[in-house]
């Protein structure tokens, strides 16, 4: 059987090239699964677990958003920033959303900076979800 080539990159670094069965992604509008033979296509991606199968291993990966690129046996992953599963620091994640939180009380609702603080959270929140799957 075919397999996908799959490449994982963020602004600092390649994190992993290989290949796999199927990649599940946290697209824009939900998560999306693509295997072999897929239909081309390029997706906006949200903070979340991106998951990367062959046979029965799976690897799992947080990534904070970016696109992916779907095209042939190839899909690209150009992450904002991504990390192995393994690696997050889950007490760094809850201590950026408790300063990102004490920031937030002293701004107005209607503050541009509010939503920036906001999306950390959310980002942050994700990484600690994806550190606890199995």
């Amino acid at each position: 059987m075919a397999k996908l080539k799959v490449e994982v990159v963020t602004p600092e670094r390649r994190l992993v090239q290989l290949e796999a069965d199927e990649v599940i992604a946290p697209g824009a509008e939900g998560l999306f699964g693509v295997r072999p033979g897929h239909a081309p296509f390029l997706s906006l991606l949200q903070a979340g677990p991106l998951t990367v199968k062959d046979g029965a291993k799976s690897e799992l990966y947080f990534v904070a958003g970016g696109f992916v690129e779907v095209g042939g046996q190839n899909v690209r992953v150009l992450a904002d920033s991504a990390q192995p599963q393994k690696e997050i620091d889950t007490a760094a994640a809850k201590k950026r959303i408790g300063e990102a939180d004490e920031k937030l009380k002293a701004l107005e609702v209607t503050d541009p900076k509010a939503e920036a603080l906001r999306d950390t959270i959310r980002r942050e929140q994700k990484r600690i979800e994806v550190a606890a799957m199995k």
